[in-house]
């Protein structure tokens, strides 16, 4: 049976935990199976990217990382 979360897609959550505490943001997706959820504008890290055909160049991106739902509460409003 699927798992059901109080947080969806498109709602806006605070950080309650971790290096990110106080922000909020967006939840960009919902990951049922790792319990996570990702934020748009937390917990971000630089990643290396190797060239490709996409990006030719590589260097580092910027991308959102999973959090686990139980650090993220839902703001109303």
């Amino acid at each position: 049976m699927a798992k059901k979360f109080k947080i969806k897609k498109g709602d806006q959550v605070m950080i309650i935990a971790g290096d990110d505490k106080g922000k909020t943001g967006e939840v960009l997706r919902v990951l049922p199976k790792k319990d996570a959820v990702i934020v748009a504008g937390c917990k971000t890290v630089r990643k290396a990217v190797k060239p490709s055909e996409e990006n030719k160049e590589g260097g580092f991106i910027t991308k959102e990382m999973p959090i686990h739902i139980s650090n993220v509460k839902k703001v109303e409003g």
